[in-house]
């Protein structure tokens, strides 16, 4: 049952996320739940995020939405960004990694008010003194703590004035970069369930294909607030995961 149970988690989890990001708010309290051990729980997201991240860019790549000539340089920006990111964990203390997330998702709930960025533009996604250190910054985030890496994303590209489809390519093609270097790591130490990994792997990529079908119809003005809305539900759920 609980394989089941995990594939529907896997598809509704990864369709989310491709929209709007956070979707760990529902694959990784839900794994808890069935009784999943945590670093299983969290290994079970990183393999099958890495998975259905690819097979959604890859779609929009197929789809012509987007080019790897445009985006090859947020594999090794994002990769050593969660590289950094968890060097850094090692050395600061959970409860400060708690207030930098809060913190992070909190000003981008703000900003995403006063700026004009809307994830309507057409400006192509170049490296420059805006671009590479704000991926940077949350790929270090991603490696720091991880829930909303996404949804940042997605408002820093609506900063820069990139359309919303290919933001949407540019931020599955991040996750995969930082997620690789994580599932390998757990991989490596064993805290992989496969059967159950497998099953939420499955709904993953079935919920990402569903996700960017969607995100191509889905009008811009629609996207900012179901982005502010899975801002607030992850500030929530970061703020009980402290204080409980």
């Amino acid at each position: 049952m609980d394989y089941f149970i995990l594939f529907f988690i896997g598809i509704l989890a990864t369709a989310i996320g491709t929209l709007a990001g956070g979707g760990g708010l529902i694959s990784l309290p839900a794994m808890l739940v069935l009784g999943m051990p945590v670093h299983s729980a969290i290994a079970a997201n990183k393999v099958s995020n890495t998975i259905s991240s690819f097979s959604s860019f890859f779609h929009l790549y197929r789809e012509k939405k987007i080019t790897f000539k445009e985006s090859f340089w947020i594999i090794p920006v994002s990769l050593s960004g969660g590289v950094s990111g968890g060097i850094i964990a090692s050395k600061i203390e959970s409860e400060d990694m708690y207030v930098v997330a809060i913190g992070l998702l909190v000003f981008a709930f703000f900003v995403s008010f006063i700026k004009k960025g809307n994830l309507s533009g057409d400006q192509p996604l170049k490296v420059s003194g805006k671009s590479v250190p704000g991926l940077y910054a949350i790929g270090i985030y991603d490696g720091l703590f991880g829930p909303g890496q996404g949804t940042l994303m997605l408002y820093l590209f609506g900063y820069l004035n990139i359309a919303y489809i290919k933001a949407v390519g540019y931020v599955r093609l991040a996750t995969f970069s930082s997620c690789l270097g994580a599932a390998i790591t757990y991989i490596s130490t064993g805290a992989v369930i496969w059967p159950l990994t497998i099953a939420l792997m499955l709904g993953s990529v079935t919920g990402a294909q569903i996700g960017v079908r969607i995100a191509s119809k889905l009008k811009p003005q629609y996207v900012k607030p179901i982005l502010r809305l899975m801002t607030v539900a992850l500030v929530v759920q970061i703020f009980l995961e402290k204080v409980l």
